[in-house]
């Protein structure tokens, strides 16, 4: 989620990475205007360059449509576990904070964006 932050206020490179060790998936997120290209890379190794992993999937999408899936994503585990169950299942709290945070970013961004949703 605080990748997707980053974006959303600017940021034009930013990598983030889910660890299943040994093995890393690594999220390499670029934006340019409204888009950004995602790329996620496994790698052997979380300390590995990008370019020693392997490329399992890249896209050109909205920013706005990526911050979107992403607090449905968590959206979604909050409705289905419960943040108490979210706990008991990965060891960590549910991060409420970080979701409300995403969500008003984003929705600052489609205010501040509103042309682009137009054609204009």
């Amino acid at each position: 989620m605080n990748a997707v932050c980053r974006l959303l206020t600017g940021q034009a490179e930013v990598r983030t990475q889910f660890e299943a060790e040994p093995t890393a998936y690594r999220w390499v997120l670029y934006r340019q205007n409204t888009t950004v290209w995602i790329r996620i890379v496994q790698l052997s190794h979380g300390e590995l360059h990008d370019n020693a992993g392997t490329e399992l999937w890249n896209s050109w999408q909205p920013v706005d449509q990526l911050a979107r899936a992403v607090i449905r994503c968590f959206d979604k585990v909050a409705d289905t576990y419960g943040e108490s169950a979210y706990r008991g299942t990965w060891g960590e709290h549910f991060p409420r904070t970080e979701l409300e945070a995403l969500r008003r970013l984003w929705h600052t961004y489609l205010t501040g964006n509103d042309h682009c949703h137009h054609g204009e």
